[in-house]
């Protein structure tokens, strides 16, 4: 591991008082010799908020929510599903960085209860970042892995440990929440909840039982789950609104919301590489359209020229492809072009909109799961619903997160249960088997989670196989596997990302050898 511990920390520290009046003729405006808690939390709130966007937006590409558009090469293994190890090098140091940022926090914090809550904060966000690790790379340096100069080449801890510690992390930050006295305000420090430590125990819950129905898939860790479940503190609740992160998002350069820089425009307005090269797969289409599903109230909200002119495609398709809009990007629903573009609702809703990085709609989903499965006391029918309704008010909020005037949610949830009346995927009422119920609930989550959350979408498909797709087929409704795959598997899929080159040429004792993207499962996962 690098040794970065002390100077991404200065990092931080710059970062957040460059715009301070330095005097003296001694004085190096560029080295910062202190760091606080109170300094280092919203920067490193910023960057999880940028790092998960890298997860997701690479996720896309193999769960079906994105393909390529016509007119563009160089897909390599995009599309042939032909990973290296260099591949995703920087997602892996990314999420080091940003996890030094919250164990400088945990470590800083440790013995001074007035800090408590920032404590709290950062063992949310280390379980947070660690999962994503685990969820695409398996066993990952934890116990080893963050003390920097002190020990440069980490062992590699057993990725059902790290999940099982990880937990035990989300319950030290829910207590503290709950029970810290005489702690100090997290104020402006905290730009995803604006203080809330109730809402952050919400979100801690939240990701704790993500977690739990990943864990209680294995046999590796179910008796661990169960454990867990029974223990739940429920009265804490779970998340009943969008957790986003804003630290102040303004329209200049590398300081506008990350996934408006990413696929509509830049400060100066010129369209992105992303905007133009990506364009929605038929596959994830299918939902709306009425191939699978009738959604006229999302899909609108979703997509540029719903069901008329939206420009769809299949991964791999590099000749039929048609191009990507002109002067847009076929997820941008508002008005106006480069820097004039405006935007009211739908998935970029603005560049300086709050980034979303766990929706209500999943939370409700995720409990939907868990009621169904008896592993919490609840009522799944009316959890399912409600993850679809939050879908629905997610999409037509606008950048304030306001519904605009007229909009009923519940007339829109009528409406769409009637447009598909006959499907159980729909109509949870309609399910006549478990199994039936849990496509349900994670095809709407695949949906809710549309351009959002791809990588857990794509952790939801190898957990539990769905959204259903045909093994094998080129029809691009029945598969989102690429039709130029290299994979063995039935579904032509891979199934984890492959271990940074950089482990390889700095930690060769201690990285896991023999790695295989199309073989080598993470522990959760069913096939």
């Amino acid at each position: 591991m690098k040794n970065i511990l002390r100077i991404f920390i200065l990092a931080s520290f710059i970062s957040l008082t460059s715009c301070e009046s330095f005097l003296g003729d001694n004085v190096n405006p560029n080295s910062a010799t202190s760091a606080t808690p109170e300094l280092v939390l919203p920067n490193a709130l910023t960057s999880s908020a940028n790092l998960f966007m890298n997860f997701h937006t690479s996720a896309m590409w193999i769960n079906g929510y994105t393909v390529n558009a016509g007119g563009y090469g160089g897909w390599g293994a995009t599309v042939t599903y032909n990973m290296t190890t260099t591949s995703y090098n920087g997602l892996w140091s990314a999420t080091y960085d940003d996890l030094i940022n919250y164990e400088y926090i945990l470590n800083t914090t440790a013995e001074d209860p007035s800090l408590a809550y920032f404590n709290g904060v950062a063992r949310v966000m280390k379980a947070f970042n660690y999962a994503m690790l685990v969820d695409v790379f398996g066993d990952v340096p934890y116990s080893e892995g963050l003390k920097g100069a002190a020990n440069v080449t980490p062992t590699y801890d057993s990725q059902t440990e790290v999940y099982k510690d990880l937990v035990s992390q989300l319950n030290s930050a829910i207590d503290i929440f709950t029970n810290a006295k005489g702690a100090n305000s997290l104020g402006s420090a905290d730009v995803v909840f604006g203080g809330s430590v109730s809402k952050w125990a919400k979100f801690a819950n939240t990701i704790k039982l993500r977690m739990l129905l990943k864990m209680a898939a294995s046999s590796e860790t179910s008796a661990f789950a169960t454990t867990e479940f029974a223990a739940m503190n429920t009265t804490v609740g779970f998340m009943t609104e969008d957790a986003k992160v804003n630290p102040g998002y303004i329209a200049t350069a590398g300081k506008q919301n990350p996934l408006w820089e990413r696929y509509h425009s830049n400060a100066a307005g010129t369209l992105s590489g992303s905007g133009r090269s990506a364009i929605p797969s038929k596959y994830v289409y299918s939902f709306y359209n009425g191939t699978k599903l009738t959604d006229n109230a999302r899909g609108p909200l979703t997509y540029r020229s719903f069901n008329n002119s939206t420009p769809t495609g299949q991964l791999g398709n590099l000749v039929d492809n048609p191009a990507a809009l002109a002067s847009q990007t076929a997820w941008f629903v508002g008005t106006g072009t480069g820097t004039n573009a405006v935007a009211t609702n739908g998935l970029l809703k603005g560049r300086t909109a709050g980034f979303p990085i766990m929706l209500a709609a999943e939370s409700y989903l995720l409990q939907a799961e868990a009621y169904m499965k008896g592993f919490l006391a609840g009522d799944d029918l009316k959890a399912f619903e409600n993850g679809v309704t939050a879908s629905f008010r997610y999409l037509y909020s606008d950048i304030a997160g306001a519904l605009p005037a007229g909009v009923s949610l519940a007339t829109q949830l009528a409406t769409y249960k009637a447009d598909n009346a006959t499907s159980y995927l729909v109509n949870y009422n309609l399910a006549s088997s478990q199994a039936e119920k849990l496509e349900a609930i994670i095809t709407q989550k695949y949906i809710a989670n549309n351009f959002v959350n791809g990588h857990e979408s794509w952790a939801d498909f190898r957990r539990t196989g769905y959204p259903k797709i045909v093994n094998g087929s080129a029809n691009p409704n029945l598969s989102f596997a690429s039709i130029l795959s290299s994979s063995p598997r039935a579904d032509k899929l891979p199934v984890r990302y492959l271990y940074a080159s950089s482990e390889f040429q700095l930690n060769p004792e201690n990285v896991p050898t023999g790695i295989d993207q199309f073989s080598s499962l993470v522990f959760w996962q069913a096939q």
